[in-house]
């Protein structure tokens, strides 16, 4: 099936550092997004039923690890990423028996899945924080609560602790009149932010973090788990707090503060993560942790993941994925820059050079489908090479490469026109935030920056096949999808691409089939060739006395070869050294031949 037929990494060859080499340094992750994936009982959401029944294509593909969107019990506010019960599973997607069947299933087929975990917050009807609304319970100190500003009316404009902005727009306190004080909530207003300096929370989470891996789980994605520490001043008070010794900084034109710099990699992160790793992993075997890690400089991901430190496996970094974003806010987008990607990446690279691991990804649940956003999906066939070059691309580097749901197949972002057709809570209070109350951004580009990288680009129905609801939920089902299905599912689905041996999904199947049997693809060395080129992203990977050469034009107008490439290729190329190519090895030894890449041509060649 999958893990039974990848190769063990041989001694001879260093992963991130560690000895013997951990198990995933080879292998593949697959993301689910439970709600969009396959609905069996037709009411509009995918299911864990749904997730059981569609196994086998994933040990088809290959991949080796399958890493769930949460599906805990939750009122849904941020689908699921506010929970509620981390100990049950919400009846939107089934039932713990459920979960269990679809771990036994995915085990039998050499596939391990890895839980989506939310510890940064909970949902605010979870039962930690209903306890804390009154002051004198014991868990009143789990959360960040802290009293009205003096000389301000509680729960008016003004009165908030301090002026830091929520990430989905509007204050991040929220005034809760029955304790008569304001809650922490970075994200939404029913995500209150847990209190980690309270040791009582941190032994309550690994508690439940080791009840979920004696059920059999094989791991944890955390999201945004570098935001576990701020900072507080020499008194426990928070940047911006009356008295604190700490500024917040500015205010932006959306008229708050950013609280990022201060809740991000925190002073006590690294003794938070490590204590994790000693009270829930420490002593098991065949898991791997993951990070969400928004804050994270490559060169403190190097420290984080390194075996030495014993903190945590992987970090995703997001640097990579804001290249078309300003610093000031993610709506205000520009032109994609191969350049810009190509230094961002290669700093990551170069930072986990001697120990520690990269995360590879350009798509998930939080970001668009990369072949609309940076690639070209005007047509099929540059749909189809562009999303094979953006493959090529990731896949070839050193790390532990994700694919998000339908990446495999080059499905697209969602094409919405209308606010009314979103359901992500972060687009509909930005566009409120940022057109309507601050006026700071015109409504049409705003939709066009919605368009381009809301998250609900990535969260429409998985496209099985051609059918009215592209297979996702039958075709008769009483209860529509509970997003819109995309449109061109009749043309990009599992059923065209699967016995097509130049489908994109075919393509992704022999991505990572490399990855499991060629050591130098795994864990070579990485080294950028050709920084300079705008068009063209270049690199070796060598183990040994084994080098292949990564070329990728990812421009959609043909490129030329850059110099420092020409020169290691010398004499040219064969067929016999073309281990991949977007197009095929006739045509890249002939594009070789005249110094130049078609557009969205990538090669894979042996040197």
């Amino acid at each position: 099936m999958t893990d039974f037929n990848r190769s063990v990494l041989p001694d001879a060859v260093r992963s991130n550092g560690a000895t013997p080499n951990p198990w995933w340094a080879n292998a593949v992750v697959y993301q689910i997004y439970p709600r969009s994936f396959q609905d069996t009982n037709g009411d509009g959401v995918g299911d864990l039923k749904g997730i059981t029944s569609r196994l086998d294509y994933l040990a088809d593909l290959g991949v080796d690890v399958v890493w769930l969107s949460p599906v805990y019990r939750s009122p849904q506010d941020d689908n699921g990423y506010d929970i509620s019960d981390y100990q049950d599973i919400d009846p939107l997607f089934g039932t713990l028996d459920d979960m269990d069947e679809l771990l036994a299933e995915a085990h039998r087929r050499g596939l391990k899945v890895v839980m989506d975990l939310v510890v940064n917050h909970t949902s605010d009807e979870h039962a930690w924080f209903q306890a804390s609304r009154d002051k004198d319970d014991p868990h009143a100190d789990w959360y960040w609560w802290r009293p009205a500003r003096p000389g301000h009316e509680p729960g008016t404009p003004g009165a908030e602790p301090n002026r830091w902005g929520s990430y989905f727009g509007g204050s991040a306190w929220q005034y809760d009149p029955k304790r008569g004080e304001y809650y922490l909530h970075q994200f939404s207003r029913k995500q209150p932010d847990l209190n980690w300096e309270n040791p009582e929370v941190r032994k309550a989470v690994y508690r439940m973090m080791n009840w979920w891996m004696d059920r059999g789980i094989d791991g944890f994605r955390m999201d945004v788990i570098t935001l576990i520490s701020k900072h507080l001043d020499g008194h426990g008070r928070l940047p911006g707090e009356v008295g604190s010794e700490l500024s917040e900084g500015e205010i932006s034109e959306e008229g708050y503060t950013n609280a990022s710099p201060f809740c991000s990699d925190g002073p006590r992160l690294d003794e938070f993560l490590a204590e994790m790793r000693r009270e829930v992993f420490e002593g098991r075997e065949g898991y791997m942790n993951v990070g969400e890690a928004p804050g994270i400089t490559p060169e403190r991901n190097e420290f984080i993941t390194n075996p030495a430190h014993k903190e945590l496996d992987m970090l995703f970094l997001f640097d990579h994925v804001s290249v078309d974003q300003s610093p000031e806010s993610k709506w205000d987008t520009h032109a994609f820059a191969p350049k810009k990607l190509q230094d961002r990446m290669s700093r990551q690279q170069e930072a986990v050079r001697n120990a520690g691991w990269a995360s590879l990804f350009f798509c998930n649940h939080d970001q668009p489908r990369v072949v609309s956003r940076w690639g070209d999906d005007t047509d099929r066939e540059s749909r189809e090479r562009s999303a094979k070059a953006f493959g090529m691309l990731l896949h070839m580097h050193r790390g532990t490469p994700y694919i998000y749901e339908g990446e495999e197949l080059g499905m697209t972002n969602a094409h919405f026109t209308e606010l009314g057709q979103y359901r992500d809570l972060e687009a509909i209070n930005a566009y409120r935030q940022r057109v309507e109350e601050a006026k700071c951004q015109s409504a049409e580009s705003m939709m066009a920056a919605l368009a381009l990288i809301g998250r609900d680009n990535s969260r429409t129905p998985m496209q099985w096949d051609a059918s009215r609801y592209a297979g996702f939920t039958a075709p008769d089902a009483a209860t529509e999808p509970w997003i819109g299905v995309n449109p061109n599912h009749v043309e990009i689905n599992a059923a065209e691409e699967f016995d097509d041996p130049d489908s994109v999904y075919t393509f992704y199947k022999k991505l990572i089939a490399m990855r499991h049997n060629n050591a130098t693809v795994a864990v070579g060395e990485w080294n950028l060739v050709a920084a300079d080129s705008e068009q063209v992203y270049s690199f070796t990977r060598t183990s040994g006395d084994d080098t292949i050469l990564v070329i990728v034009n990812l421009t959609g107008r043909t490129a030329r070869v850059p110099a420092e490439v020409a020169r290691l290729l010398g004499n040219g190329v064969g067929e016999s050294q073309v281990l991949l190519s977007t197009y095929d090895a006739v045509h890249s030894v002939k594009s070789i031949a005249r110094g130049e890449l078609a557009r969205w041509e990538g090669v894979v060649i042996q040197l």
